[in-house]
């Protein structure tokens, strides 16, 4: 069982973070709402600060994780995000060897930094692909961060539609779990816009219960796990702590906001401040592409930006951490010229990169 003043004691040493990780071409969720004030993605200096810093290859880390499940743990933990393969790298090899040096250096800018893997059917074996990185993590003394994204119902049919079987779900999330190393760290952000889209459309089943099952079975097996639950501009704070009370937060390390949506990182924190003052759990916030702030739309908004570098904060409540939950360069669907959601768009990429302070 998850524990959040365990927790807290292994970030209180925490600094920043920064390396690189990722994953192949997955579905991104599409926060579907009409983002009536903040629609985002998160960027800013550091707990209190909204200006973003991008920065190439630094390896300063922070404590993170602290194996109290019934994974085994260890006591020495890691100080920075594992560094997995992702879409940013072969954009950022290709650019380079075809000669494409200004390229090169934009896209390294994405594929300097840890993001997250995102497991879902595209998976394959997913265990297997759980302890090929999670095992890598373990050996490079690093965190491992995946995203659980395969919820029936997922995105109310919208552009990252898809999902497992209702009776086959509990059983998918138990395959990931399988794969966890016993000796890696390893944070997962459970089901990106789940909670926040709860009862909007058919096919969820009872989706309180198969977070609740989901959270379980990846805490029991070591995992540090964070509950997505949406951002700023979509249901209130008030709701969403409800919506959280209802999955329960017996087994949650935390809460996760923001998740491949632009908003700016302090609206963010102000919403997400609330939210966890309710529930008693701190979170993380994704940063990979508010740089810039929300202008309001969600789906491949134009002129964003990279934003701050995924790390610790040094804060054991609150925002614990800023991530890159999303791949920057990575599709948010079909609308706005790009791509099938999780598609590689290097042109996105290239201007989220060039816009970046």
């Amino acid at each position: 069982m998850r524990r959040v003043a365990m927790l807290a004691a292994a970030v209180a040493a925490a600094a920043t973070v920064s390396a690189c990780a990722g994953v192949a071409a997955e579905p991104s969720p599409g926060s579907s709402i009409p983002a009536a004030t903040t629609s985002a993605v998160v960027a800013s200096g550091g707990a209190d600060s909204a200006s973003p810093q991008v920065s190439v290859r630094a390896d300063a880390g922070a404590n993170v994780g602290t194996g109290t499940g019934t994974g085994t743990g260890t006591a020495a933990q890691p100080t920075s995000f594992y560094d997995a393969p992702n879409q940013a790298d072969v954009a950022y090899q290709q650019a380079k060897d075809q000669g494409r040096e200004a390229d090169a250096a934009l896209l390294e800018r994405i594929a300097s930094q840890p993001a997250a893997t995102w497991l879902g059917e595209w998976s394959g074996d997913v265990a297997a692909t759980v302890r090929t990185i999670t095992h890598d993590a373990a050996a490079a003394d690093q965190i491992a961060l995946l995203v659980v994204y395969d919820i029936p119902g997922r995105d109310c049919g919208l552009y990252s539609a898809g999902g497992a079987a209702q009776g086959e779900y509990l059983d998918w999330v138990g395959q990931v779990a399988s794969g966890i190393a016993d000796d890696a760290t390893v944070w997962v952000i459970l089901e990106p816009d789940a909670l926040a889209q709860m009862g909007d459309c058919d096919g969820q089943g009872d989706r309180a219960a198969l977070l609740a099952g989901a959270a379980r079975t990846l805490d029991d097996a070591g995992a540090e796990v964070f509950l997505d639950a949406g951002h700023a501009g979509w249901n209130s704070a008030a709701d969403t702590a409800a919506r959280i009370e209802q999955v329960g937060t017996q087994h949650l390390a935390g809460f996760a906001t923001n998740t491949s949506n632009y908003d700016d990182t302090s609206a963010e924190q102000a919403w997400a401040d609330q939210v966890a003052s309710a529930v008693g759990l701190p979170y993380v916030v994704d940063t990979s592409r508010n740089g810039n702030g929300s202008t309001g739309e969600w789906c491949n908004p134009r002129g964003r930006a990279l934003g701050q570098n995924p790390g610790l904060t040094g804060r054991a409540t609150g925002m614990i951490a800023t991530v890159w939950a999303k791949v920057p360069g990575e599709s948010d669907g079909t609308c706005n010229g790009g791509p099938a959601a999780g598609q590689w768009w290097d042109e996105m990429a290239l201007e989220l990169a060039r816009d970046a302070s």
